[in-house]
């Protein structure tokens, strides 16, 4: 009886699979062979072959576009911000309504308040209605204690201004008073005066007659009656002074008109100077840290032009009055530069992170391997993802530049964000492409093979 030679035998045996596996590869190594052929009959082209001048030029106004952005981002967020304060009063009221909180402006206001009421109390007129006889005796007696009756009506006075200041009746009505400024605060910047905020010379000052004309109303319900003959009073709060005001006010209308363009303009210097960038991934670290570069420069050019101008102001200025208008004023500015420093910083880190460095790929492969772990604990848990993680493994990068364009999308769609804002949309971004990462299948398995296929030998 002969006997089966390996490799031969009835059709089905193991013997005929092997050679069809053999032939298969060596159909495959002879289609790797010509491809070869084909790449070295074709000249390779350098980097050293492509056409130098183009690429010069490229970089160069990919810098040169990439350096305008960061020099804009300040000018941008100066734009923005004077824009919102002068055409949004919603705005500009969310930005003075807690000084109305402040302790400081309160003790401000209450003094200012109680000189100017002081000082157009009638005292005279408490000897009106009195007989002519008496007048020269209680005269006498009025000139002999007016010190302590000044004191002591100042006292009472000041109690009774003190007290409308801390009560909710002065927030209601500082609130008031800057609805009604608003309109005014927009003449201020174009050189215009009137209302309850004006300009004086190289002082912002704002009309405190409303809280006046309340006080005086008190003062006669709390047994005052000679308040009444108070006349009307229209004194001046010095909210801002400066000797160069005229400066500033151009400024802030140069920024008014240019409004949101100036971070637009940003914005699209930035995505041109990454496009033509020989090297996008770092480009985008670069444009990223110097956008963040300039906003931190804002940042420290507000904290000194805060101390020059403290330094600068008049004797008969209330320091603490002042800082807290400062401080107040710029508060959604500052706001503003912190947000561009933690978008910038996660921006360059999320590029670092995809780039071919060591660390870079150390991090890339402890994520994949740290998700791969909890993946393989609940695929023996007994969880099976079939056709979503098959989905999932073929559609894994284009969900993952959905992921990146939502939350940009938020972000920009975000009213007014802040640094908590920024860091809770970097966190669901994370979350969700490490959701994608747990939901990835890779590879098929066993029952997933296609039909028509056979299992190699072991």
């Amino acid at each position: 009886m002969p006997t089966d030679e390996p490799g031969t035998g009835p059709e089905g045996e193991p013997g005929d699979e092997l050679a069809e596996l053999r032939a298969r590869l060596s159909a495959v190594e002879a289609q790797e062979a010509r491809l070869a052929d084909q790449l070295a009959a074709r000249p390779a082209r350098r980097p050293a072959d492509r056409p130098p001048g183009r690429h010069r030029v490229r970089s160069f106004f990919a810098a040169l576009l990439i350096v305008l952005a960061c020099a804009l981002t300040p000018l941008g967020a100066l734009a923005l911000w004077a824009r919102s304060e002068i055409g949004d009063t919603d705005r500009y009221l969310a930005t003075m309504a807690p000084l109305a909180e402040d302790p400081r402006i309160k003790a401000a206001v209450t003094d200012r308040v109680t000189a100017e009421i002081m000082k157009k109390l009638p005292l005279d007129s408490l000897l009106d209605g009195l007989a002519p006889d008496d007048k020269p005796k209680l005269g006498a007696l009025l000139g002999g204690i007016g010190r302590a009756l000044d004191d002591g009506l100042g006292g009472f006075v000041h109690t009774q201004v003190e007290r409308i200041v801390n009560s909710d009746a002065f927030v209601t009505l500082w609130t008031d008073v800057n609805r009604g400024a608003h309109a005014a605060v927009e003449k201020m910047v174009t050189g215009q005066g009137g209302g309850a905020v004006e300009v004086q010379g190289d002082t912002v000052v704002l009309d405190l007659a409303p809280v006046i004309a309340r006080v005086k109303s008190e003062l006669v319900d709390r047994g005052l009656p000679l308040a009444s003959r108070i006349p009307e009073i229209h004194t001046s709060y010095p909210l801002v002074r400066s000797d160069d005001l005229p400066k500033v006010r151009t400024a802030l209308r140069v920024l008014d008109l240019a409004g949101f363009w100036v971070p637009v303009l940003a914005g699209a210097c930035a995505l041109g100077g990454v496009l033509l960038a020989t090297r996008r991934r770092r480009a985008v670290v670069a444009t990223a840290l110097g956008m963040a570069g300039g906003a931190l420069l804002l940042g420290i050019g507000l904290s000194v032009f805060r101390a020059v101008y403290l330094d600068r102001l008049p004797a008969d200025v209330d320091q603490a009055a002042a800082q807290a208008v400062y401080d107040t004023l710029v508060r959604y500015l500052r706001s503003a530069v912190r947000v561009v420093i933690t978008l910038g910083l996660l921006v360059a880190l999320g590029a670092w992170v995809i780039g071919p460095g060591r660390w870079a790929r150390t991090v890339r492969d402890g994520w994949r391997a740290g998700l791969g772990a909890v993946r393989r604990v609940a695929a023996r848990a007994g969880l099976r993802l079939g056709p979503v993680g098959r989905f999932v493994h073929r559609r894994k990068a284009p969900l993952g530049w959905l992921a990146v364009g939502l939350a940009a999308l938020a972000f920009v769609l975000w009213s007014r964000p802040t640094v908590l804002v920024t860091l809770c949309l970097a966190l669901g971004l994370v979350a969700a492409l490490a959701v994608l990462e747990l939901l990835d299948e890779p590879g098929q398995g066993r029952d997933e093979r296609p039909e028509g296929t056979t299992r190699a030998p072991t």
